[in-house]
């Protein structure tokens, strides 16, 4: 059984059932009746934060199961579930697979719940419900988003069925309690249909810890990758660029350094009594850590081979056991701000939209690709032979890979491109045989057998029946 817990103004609420798609109350008060005022509705929107803070979710977990898949990160400590995903050998009973999916749904019934109540209160500005409300459906989107990406892969490139689209708060078992998997066209349509949502409420930017329109409007470009609307893609990344004053930091450590840049878009944060444990999974003992999981050494190699990157400077190493590590989350009170949303991706994704749009814009791609590269000390790509469409495709994925190591876009960007079995293949690891993603099928994650053996209706991803 998967316990989940709620707690909307100090209240408890328990949602227990054997799947968390369908949870069945059983102790303390309705959760119709949590939510009955302003005060109360923005302390579930502040829970609905701690949903995304969650160590199975962006805390840590889906930040290290992006780089683990990929070539950027492996495990080389004990943690076994881990250890599987890195290999290729992930089974749906895996842990750390199972908690991102409760934990993502958790989110979107957290999210529902607000979306469902707020609306009908009484005595609350309608600004205000608006900011709630539009906050609500902007997370419920980016949970969305990831368990379709995740668990539905993107159509035409990897995998055949989206993900269980469920949008009023489960409270009880039920003729809807046992929900089938959409499409993916329909699981994307979704998280396009909550961003509207939430771009219709919420109005312009001031911090980044809060969900925004301009945060809206951004994943909105990354989404547009994925469903290769890539007019849209440039559309909204412009948008984001030229309208609400983000700039690029001069010197790329202070982004992670700092807070609350003026690249950060969407920053999850952290603080002392409330820390993320990423730093831990990635710094070694000898720096207070448990160092289960390592860079490969072909990409700190690829990074270091250009020396005027300053992206090289976020990169340790642990003489003790020969291991390089990210430090980009380095606090030793582990209070680093997670980033989710920042203009880099912006520039990246723009450039990419205009090499892929028709009419092609080669040279407006080149000069966001520079954006990106003259900020970490590099010059422009003139005179390299980046000149063609294709090579300036590869310019783009090596910029994102650098840019964004231990941030967890790689696995997925390689994906959603048609690119991981080409690039993940032969990876060398340091305590194991090479590895190579031989088989398409697990370009999908696997539903979680505990939901399967739950659901009749949940159908398993082919890879993994």
């Amino acid at each position: 059984m998967k316990y989940l817990q709620f707690y909307l103004l100090g209240i408890l609420i328990v949602a227990s059932g054997c799947d968390v798609l369908n949870q069945d109350p059983q102790t303390a008060i309705a959760e119709e009746d949590a939510i009955r005022n302003e005060k109360s509705a923005e302390a579930a929107l502040n829970g609905l934060y701690g949903q995304l803070q969650s160590g199975d979710y962006y805390g840590d977990n889906i930040l290290i199961i992006s780089d683990i898949a990929s070539d950027i990160s492996q495990s080389v400590g004990t943690w076994d579930f881990y250890r599987e995903i890195d290999t290729y050998n992930t089974v749906p009973g895996n842990l750390e697979n199972r908690n991102l999916w409760s934990e993502a749904y958790a989110t979107v019934n957290h999210a529902n719940n607000i979306i469902s109540q707020v609306p009908e209160l009484e005595n609350v500005p309608q600004e205000s419900k608006d900011q709630i409300i539009g906050e609500a459906y902007f997370i419920r989107a980016l949970a969305y988003f990831d368990l379709t990406r995740t668990y539905g892969g993107v159509s035409g490139v990897a995998g055949t069925m989206g993900v269980p689209i469920v949008t009023e708060p489960s409270r009880a078992i039920g003729e809807n309690s046992y929900p089938s998997r959409s499409s993916i066209e329909e699981s994307y349509t979704q998280v396009e249909n909550d961003l509207k949502e939430a771009e219709s409420r919420l109005s312009g930017f001031s911090n980044p810890n809060w969900a925004s329109e301009a945060a809206a409007k951004a994943l909105r470009s990354r989404l547009y990758l994925y469903t290769k609307d890539y007019g849209l893609a440039e559309q909204y990344a412009t948008d984001v660029i030229d309208n609400y004053n983000f700039s690029l930091v001069e010197d790329f450590q202070d982004i992670f350094y700092s807070e609350n840049t003026s690249e950060a878009i969407f920053e999850l944060a952290f603080n002392t009594t409330d820390p993320s444990s990423i730093r831990s999974w990635y710094f070694p003992s000898s720096r207070g850590g448990r160092g289960d999981i390592a860079l490969h050494t072909d990409f700190v190699e690829k990074v270091k081979s250009r020396p005027q990157d300053e992206r090289g400077d976020l990169i340790g190493f642990d003489a003790n056991i020969g291991v390089y590590y990210p430090s980009k989350y380095q606090k030793t009170g582990a209070d680093d701000n997670i980033q989710i949303l920042r203009l880099a991706e912006m520039y990246l994704n723009r450039a990419e939209a205009r090499v892929r749009k028709q009419p092609v814009d080669l040279s407006g791609a080149l000069a966001d690709l520079n954006e990106i590269r003259n900020r970490a000390g590099l010059q422009d790509t003139a005179g390299t032979g980046v000149d063609t469409a294709q090579e300036i495709l590869r310019a783009i994925e090596l910029e994102r890979g650098i840019e964004f190591f231990e941030e967890g876009h790689r696995w997925y960007n390689l994906v959603r491109t048609g690119r991981a079995q080409d690039v993940l293949s032969n990876i060398d690891r340091e305590n194991s045989e090479p590895v190579s993603l031989d088989n398409a099928g697990r370009l999908v994650f696997p539903i979680p057998s505990r939901d399967i053996d739950a659901n009749e209706n949940l159908q398993q991803n082919e890879a993994y029946r």
